[in-house]
C-alpha cells in the first residue's frame, strides 16, 4: 500500500460520554477523485473523521484540510530516508513541508517512509532510525514539539506470532534494529506503528477467525486465553515482541488495515459482506475501549483502508475496491462513518428499544435444533467483542432466567444482530441462528431492537 495517500482513523470513546471518531486511507490513484478541498469538507462536515494521514506532502491535500480541525500525518519518502538522516537535510525538510502549513493545519505527525524493513535494503534500513531522531530535533528546533515522528513495519518484521505469547522481532533485528527504535519511542512519547492486516493472513480454516465473525478460537496455551479475532492476536503479537525486548509500554498505532468488496474470481473471500464484517466489527471493536487481552482497556489510533476505490491502483482487482466510498461520496456500503448513522453510534452499543408487536421489527434467534456447542461459541464470541452488553444473561441479570444455554444464546446473538446493522448475514452465526418478527421478550428480559 506504499504508492497511496491515506487518511488515518482514530477510533476513541470518551470516557464520560461515547465520541466515535473513525477515519479511512486516502488513496488518490484515480482519475476520477474529487478535488481535496472537497474531501476535506465532506470528511468535517458529513463524516465522524477528525484526523487523517498522507503517504506524501503534496502541499494540496495538506494545505485542504487547513482550519478543518482535522489532525494530519504526513509521510515521508522511502527515498528521501538516507539524507534526511543527517540535521541540516532533515532543517530543510521541515522548513519545506511542516513550517509553511502548521499549525492552520493541524500536522500532529511525520510517518518515515512505509514498512521499510520489509524492503530488505540495507541502506534505507540504516538510515531509517537516524532519521527519525534528526526529523524529531528539527522539528524542535523550529520550535515545533507536538508533532512526533514514527514509522510504519508490517507484521513481516516478527519472526513468530503464533500463538500471540510467542511473539518476537526478527533475529538480527530485534536487538540491533528495534530496540534502540522502541527507546527512541519511549524517550520521544511517539507510537510504534504496525500495519496488521488478517486480510493477507487468513485461511479457509481461519476466514471466520479473520471476519470477527463467530469461530472456535485459537488457544494460547502459554497465557490460557483463547483469541476470538485475529486482529487481536496480531496486536498481542506485536506486544509480546515489544515486552520481550522490555518495551511493552509504548504505545502502538495500527497505521494500516482493511478488507475490500470485490475482487477476481479466484478470491470469494473477497466480497461485500466480508468487508461489512471486518471493518464495521473492527471498529466497535476497537471503539468499545476493551483493547486486547494482553493490552486491556488500551486505546489505539487505527487507519483503515481506504477512502475511495482507485481506479488506477495496480494489481489485482481487489486492490481497486478496498474503498468505503465511491468518486461522488456515496458510500459503497455503510459501517457508521457518516453521521447520523445508527451502525457506529453510541460507542457501538445498540440502545435497548423495545419494539411492539407488529411493528415490522425483527430479532435474531437460535434456529430449532442448535447445537449446544455452537450456541455456547456464540455466546462467547458475542460477549468478547465488548460491543454487547452481556449483563443481562449474567447472574441476577434480567435475562438469566431461565439459566440455559439456548436462552441466553438468544439474547446474545440477537444483541449482535441489532447492533451489527441488522443485516441477515449478522443473524447466520455459522447457519445456527434465524430471523424472526416475533418479540422474545418475557418478563423482565427486553431483546433489543
Amino acid at each position: 500500500m506504499a504508492s497511496s495517500v491515506f487518511l488515518v482513523v482514530l477510533l476513541l470513546l470518551g470516557a464520560a460520554t461515547a465520541v466515535l471518531s473513525i477515519g479511512v486511507n486516502y488513496g488518490t490513484l484515480g482519475d476520477n477523485l474529487p478535488p481535496p478541498s472537497q474531501v476535506a469538507a465532506f470528511l468535517r462536515d458529513r463524516t465522524i473523521i477528525d484526523r487523517v494521514k498522507l503517504f506524501g506532502t503534496d502541499p494540496a491535500l495538506v494545505t485542504a484540510f487547513a482550519n478543518t480541525g482535522i489532525l494530519v500525518t504526513v509521510t515521508v519518502p522511502n527515498g528521501d530516508i538516507p539524507a534526511l538522516a543527517r540535521l541540516p537535510a532533515a532543517r530543510d525538510w521541515v522548513r519545506e513541508h511542516i513550517s509553511p502549513f502548521y499549525p492552520a493545519t493541524k500536522i500532529n505527525r511525520i510517518a518515515v517512509g512505509n514498512e521499510i524493513m520489509a524492503t530488505a535494503d540495507k541502506n534505507l534500513i540504516a538510515h531509517l532510525l537516524p532519521a527519525m531522531k534528526s526529523l524529531h530535533a528539527a522539528l524542535r528546533l523550529a520550535g515545533i514539539r507536538d508533532v512526533q515522528v514514527s514509522t510504519p513495519h508490517s507484521l513481516g518484521i516478527l519472526s513468530a506470532s503464533e500463538p500471540p505469547s510467542t511473539g518476537r522481532f526478527r533475529r538480527g533485528y530485534d536487538r540491533a534494529i528495534f530496540a534502540p527504535m522502541l527507546e527512541y519511542h519511549r524517550r520521544t512519547k511517539s507510537p510504534f506503528m504496525i500495519n496488521p492486516y488478517p486480510y493477507f493472513g487468513f485461511t479457509d480454516r481461519t476466514l471466520n477467525y479473520a471476519l470477527f465473525k463467530p469461530n472456535r478460537g485459537i488457544h494460547d496455551p502459554a497465557t490460557g486465553i483463547t483469541y476470538t479475532n485475529m486482529f487481536d492476536a496480531q496486536l498481542d503479537a506485536v506486544y509480546s515482541a515489544m515486552k520481550r525486548l522490555g518495551y511493552g509500554d509504548v504505545d502502538i498505532v495500527v497505521a494500516e488495515t482493511g478488507w475490500p468488496s470485490l475482487g477476481d474470481p479466484n478470491q470469494p473471500a473477497v466480497n461485500m459482506e466480508n468487508a461489512i464484517s471486518f471493518n464495521g466489527n473492527l471498529i466497535r471493536h476497537m471503539t468499545s475501549g476493551k483493547g486486547t487481552p494482553l493490552m486491556p482497556g488500551r486505546r489505539f489510533d487505527t487507519y483503515i483502508f481506504a477512502l475511495f476505490n482507485e481506479n488506477l491502483k495496480p494489481g489485482s482487482t481487489a486492490e481497486r475496491n478496498f474503498g468505503l466510498f465511491r468518486p461522488d461520496f456515496t458510500p459503497v456500503y455503510d459501517v457508521g462513518i457518516l453521521k447520523g448513522s445508527n451502525s457506529g453510534g453510541s460507542g457501538g452499543r445498540t440502545p435497548v428499544v423495545p419494539a411492539p408487536s407488529g411493528s415490522g421489527a425483527k430479532w435474531c434467534v437460535p434456529v430449532k435444533g442448535a447445537g449446544v456447542q455452537a450456541l455456547q461459541a456464540n455466546i462467547d464470541w458475542v460477549c468478547s467483542l465488548g460491543t454487547v452488553d452481556c449483563r443481562p444473561i449474567q447472574a441476577g441479570g434480567p435475562c438469566f432466567q431461565p439459566n440455559t444455554i439456548q436462552s441466553h444464546a438468544a439474547y446474545a446473538m440477537n444483541a449482535y444482530f441489532q447492533s451489527a446493522g441488522r443485516n441477515s448475514f449478522n443473524c447466520d452465526f455459522g447457519h445456527s441462528g434465524a430471523i424472526t418478527s416475533s418479540d422474545p421478550s418475557y418478563a423482565e428480559c427486553k431483546y433489543i431492537s
